[in-house]
């Protein structure tokens, strides 16, 4: 072994002694969190402080710099680090209104209803789900009638016809949904109950652990005052609040969900038509275009019916959808006369109306894009 060989494994035995070092830091932070979130749970306090992150990340960032230390590198770790951290301090809530004494989910063993479900009994609440074959049982009746609070967690196409058995619920019951829908659910609540009555529509997927960071959509529907305490609840789990009519909503869902879906699944169709050789698209792709074909890939991996549900949930969408194919179609115009100049044109001025936000994208998606590439993430297969 050369002079070179000797220190080359030194070198490397050093490495591996700082690495079990930072794994053994990291089990002794994780202590440290754990019972932070402990304390949390006991007196209330949110799991999700952003003033204390905003400042953790910025003192490390600068003994960072001063230290010569990549200051992207330590955010990247400390992000990670510390949402991890979230997740396991989420072992227990305070509970936010002892007098409720039963919870009731409908459809709470599907996927998104088992986080529900999860959450409210972290919090100390007693939980019990309804699912389609307990309507006939004489419990389901015993069930209703001494909750106080119902949550439909069904799939879309199921809502309106579950909220229609809901009439027998006592007046101070607050009646709720989960759907990603919101004009039409929340109209058959306020329909089948005369109590309190709300909309809710939690912005994450069933793989979400819980609520930290994530949008829950709010749409009022009456004696707001009756539910405050749910808000609160969810404020607790660590989700951001955001107020909505049920109008507004369902204008913005059909951007955000439905043509998404739609274009997605279209291209997912074009795909499969053409058939090419995946592994080699990802071989070809940087890392922008894997996690483009990531998230129509994403899509073909989960259940049909659930998107089938959200696009055909409102046929009023077909008009935006026919508009998008209205404008896919002048856009090919110009590529089959030939007239770039109009396209450049045009492109500037869609540029225009993203403005700044478009410059917020480019910086944002660079550091995504940085860790979509490790370890050749979001290729087919791993490469020979």
């Amino acid at each position: 072994m050369s002079n070179f060989d000797e220190l080359l494994v030194q070198l490397r035995e050093g490495i591996d002694a700082i690495d079990a070092e930072l794994v053994e830091l990291l089990r002794r932070r994780a202590q440290l969190t754990g019972k932070i979130g402990e304390i949390k749970a006991q007196t209330g306090m949110p799991i999700f402080v952003p003033e204390r992150e905003t400042e953790l990340i910025k003192k490390r960032r600068q003994q960072a710099q001063e230290t010569g230390v990549s200051a992207d590198l330590i955010e990247d770790l400390l992000r990670r680090i510390m949402r991890e951290s979230y997740h396991t301090q989420n072992n227990r809530y305070r509970c936010a209104n002892s007098a409720i004494k039963q919870v009731t989910v409908i459809g709470g063993d599907g996927a998104l209803g088992k986080v529900i479900c999860s959450l409210f009994r972290k919090s100390g609440y007693t939980v019990s789900v309804i699912e389609k074959d307990d309507w006939q049982k004489k419990m389901t009746e015993n069930l209703l009638a001494n909750s106080q609070l119902v949550i439909v967690a069904v799939p879309i196409n199921l809502t309106e016809q579950v909220i229609g058995k809901l009439d027998a619920l006592p007046p101070e019951c607050i009646l709720a949904d989960i759907t990603s829908v919101k004009v039409k659910p929340l109209q058959a609540m306020l329909d089948i109950h005369k109590g309190p009555v709300v909309g809710l529509h939690p912005m994450f997927g069933p793989d979400a652990p819980g609520m930290i960071k994530q949008v829950v959509v709010v749409c009022d529907g009456r004696m707001p005052e009756a539910y405050q305490w749910l808000i609160e609840q969810m404020t607790i789990w660590g989700a951001a609040i955001h107020y909505s009519s049920a109008q507004q909503h369902d204008q913005a869902m059909a951007y955000i969900q439905v043509m998404r879906h739609f274009s997605t699944f279209v291209y997912g169709a074009h795909l499969q038509e053409e058939n090419p050789d995946l592994n080699m698209l990802t071989v070809f792709s940087s890392p922008i275009y894997r996690l483009e074909l990531a998230m129509v890939g994403r899509l073909f991996a989960q259940a049909p019916h659930l998107y089938a549900d959200i696009i055909f949930a409102n046929p009023e969408n077909i008009h935006l959808l026919k508009r998008f194919h209205k404008r896919y179609g002048e856009a090919l115009a110009k590529f089959e006369t030939g007239d770039k100049a109009a396209f450049i044109k045009q492109f500037l001025t869609i540029g225009n109306w993203f403005g700044d936000y478009a410059k917020k994208c480019l910086l944002d998606s660079k550091q995504l894009l940085l860790k979509a590439d490790d370890d050749q993430m979001l290729r087919k297969k791993t490469d020979p």
